[in-house]
């Protein structure tokens, strides 16, 4: 029974745990195309849903979180060293923002999505992009701004008033979008 229990737990550590290497699409997949948790699946199943293109969807991921299930902003310090508030409620992989995901849910009927579930978060940057596409006319496969749109969210992306942080975060997720495809081609991507 103990080793049964111990089988159990090192599974589910694996499944929680970041990718050894998340600058390389092909290892990221190989490292989580299990019986219980198929990331390459999942993310192919999003790109012939919502039409968002596979390296975009994970270059999303890489700049959002990391690739950590259980991501989330920092605390505030209250009086410069007490733990205090986060800056937002984004959390997870995707670090949608407790709202977005609430319409989301209500949106697609999907009521039993987590945000720090691969699956469910990354179907739902790929319902935003798609989005982002329907309400501002950005390009499926143009990662920088696609970014920027699910960085200020789509009235902040038509103001034109985007920061220097979500510029960065565009230019970073748009680098590894163009590095994922090039890999994904290479280790036959599906």
């Amino acid at each position: 029974m103990r080793c049964v229990l111990i089988v159990v737990l090192l599974l589910l550590a694996g499944c929680a745990s970041v990718p050894r290497q998340t600058q390389n699409a092909c290892a990221i997949f190989e490292q989580r195309d299990g019986y219980f948790d198929n990331w390459r699946q999942a993310a192919y199943g999003v790109e012939r849903e919502y039409g968002v293109p596979v390296p975009v969807l994970m270059a999303t991921v890489y700049a959002e979180s990391g690739f950590r299930h259980n991501a989330r902003p920092p605390r505030t310090k209250l009086f410069g060293f007490i733990p205090w508030k986060r800056q937002s409620t984004a959390l997870g992989y995707s670090q949608a923002l407790d709202g977005t995901w609430a319409r989301y849910k209500r949106e697609t009927g999907r009521w039993t999505a987590k945000r720090t579930d691969f699956g469910d978060a990354i179907r739902f940057i790929g319902w935003y992009h798609s989005e982002s596409n329907r309400k501002n006319g950005i390009a499926l496969n143009d990662t920088y701004r696609l970014y920027i749109a699910y960085y200020h969210g789509h009235t902040g992306y038509q103001r034109g008033n985007w920061s220097s942080t979500a510029k960065a975060g565009g230019k970073r997720a748009a680098t590894m979008a163009v590095k994922y495809s090039h890999q994904l081609k290479s280790c036959g991507g599906w």
